[in-house]
């Protein structure tokens, strides 16, 4: 008997429209959607790929969905694991056909049978387009498993038109509906908690595996599936790293910690940092910086608004970023240049980029880093997160050139004084018919952060149930 299908995260036709949306942007075909694979070791952790699940709601591996558009007509049927049950031992119970039917709403069988019916299609002479882990495209790359199947395909059936349609999926996936936009808000609201109780754990002696174990504990324990990306907690020298995820250094007294942290709730991500004093107390360089970073992102925030270009806040918050490092004395200018390799020659760049060197911020959603629009409107989810970094060795690192040596004699008493110092303020933003709203509300500003890490120690809040569904959530 098939396992009770629960109904899928979304209203079936949400997901009907999406495919539907797809459709509307492709010609007469085949559409071949391939699901992620079981891990070789059935013990890993299977998540399914992103654009997969947003066209179905379906998270068992390695399905497939296959889509016929001729004329006016559209065949659909999902394809996913038999019921086995010495498998199901090991992995657990499969919704099977008749499960899958009743959970997507879409005319479902069983995997093995894939093969003749993709054999059957390639033969009637129509364009073919598929989406799929297609990311190592580069020549002498490793073929994925989609891309092996595919070439499979093509090795069959030589007259095989393929396609890449993932393009057109990332597209939709840019504008999120309205649930989806509920999802990114839990999912910002479980890790605003867990940036707050950081803050009231953390204090010199910890490693910094203490504060990652606590984050994620506040994750699951208020009901995120798990971390949206690997955790940074970067203490001293290690806050100037951008992606610094070992997080096994001991803090001291004197250190800024940078925790950029995002839960992943029912597949959605938030992505939230902030930077804050071991000591409880910034000192006045670390304020310095930290000021800077966050008038940068104030600056972004009041670009934020619906029907403006997105670069808008990126042209405002580096503006700011450059005008307070010339202040603090860590540039020359807010225009100034330095001579950098570019390919091998020599080439001007800002000197702001030697210290804040990324982009402004990203949309989020099904990845932490998601397809976002070059204008705000409604459906938009994005991240603003400004930074500063001065690495002990940036003034060692650049080419040796006559203007470049008077340079680094010229800057070299600031990078001392503000060394090691690493500022990132990020938060999370969506966008409705409404307005912008700042969904990633943990304490940002320098006296909020300095009041909360004053109040008792503490290694967790309680759980928040108004965060928690009850056990039986679609999954």
């Amino acid at each position: 008997m098939p396992t009770a299908a629960l109904p899928a995260q979304f209203a079936p036709t949400e997901y009907a429209q999406r495919r539907a949306a797809l459709l509307a942007q492709i010609p007469d075909g085949v559409v071949l959607a391939l699901g992620a694979h079981e891990p070789a070791q059935d013990y890993l952790s299977f998540y399914q790929s992103p654009s997969f699940n947003y066209l179905t709601g379906f998270l068992e591996p390695d399905a497939a969905l296959v889509i016929v558009k001729s004329g006016g007509s559209v065949a659909s049927t999902l394809f996913v694991e038999a019921r086995v049950a010495a498998r199901e031992v090991w992995v657990g119970a499969r919704l099977g056909v008749d499960g899958a039917q009743q959970r997507t709403g879409l005319p479902a069988r069983e995997a093995g049978d894939l093969g003749r019916v993709l054999d059957s299609l390639a033969s009637i002479g129509v364009p073919w387009y598929v989406i799929g882990d297609f990311t190592g495209d580069d020549p002498g790359a490793v073929l994925s498993a989609d891309q092996q199947f595919v070439a499979a395909l093509r090795k069959a059936h030589p007259t095989l038109v393929v396609k890449n349609a993932n393009g057109a999926v990332l597209q939709l996936r840019a504008t999120k509906s309205p649930s989806e936009l509920a999802e990114i808000r839990q999912a910002a609201e479980i890790t605003a908690r867990a940036e707050r109780d950081a803050m009231q754990a953390l204090a010199p002696g910890m490693n910094e595996f203490e504060i990652q174990a606590l984050v994620e504990f506040t994750f699951r324990r208020n009901g995120a599936d798990r971390p949206s990306f690997a955790s940074i907690i970067g203490s001293g020298p290690n806050a100037t790293t951008l992606h610094y995820n070992l997080d096994d250094r001991f803090i001291e007294r004197g250190d800024l910690v940078v925790m950029d942290i995002g839960a992943s709730y029912k597949g959605y991500a938030a992505d939230v940092t902030r930077s804050i004093p071991a000591s409880g107390t910034y000192s006045a360089e670390q304020r310095a910086i930290y000021q800077v970073v966050r008038d940068a992102q104030a600056a972004a925030e009041r670009q934020a608004k619906l029907g403006a270009l997105a670069h808008f806040m990126s042209d405002s918050a580096t503006a700011v970023l450059a005008a307070g490092l010339t202040r603090l004395g860590l540039i020359e200018s807010p225009g100034a240049s330095y001579d950098c390799d570019f390919g091998g020659q020599t080439a001007q760049c800002p000197q702001y980029d030697l210290f804040y060197m990324h982009g402004l911020g990203h949309g989020i959603g099904l990845e932490v880093h998601d397809p976002d629009l070059p204008v705000i409107a409604a459906g938009s989810a994005f991240t603003i997160e400004p930074g500063i970094y001065v690495r002990a060795n940036v003034l060692d690192i650049l080419p040796p050139t006559p203007r470049n040596r008077a340079l680094i004699t010229k800057l070299r008493p600031a990078v001392g004084r503000y060394r090691n110092i690493g500022v990132r303020i990020e938060d999370d933003y969506i966008a409705t018919p409404n307005g912008v709203e700042w969904i990633s509300r943990a304490p940002r500003e320098i006296a909020e952060i300095e009041a909360i890490m004053k109040t008792p120690r503490t290694t967790r809040s309680p759980r928040d149930s108004t965060l928690v569904e009850r056990y039986g959530r679609p999954r």
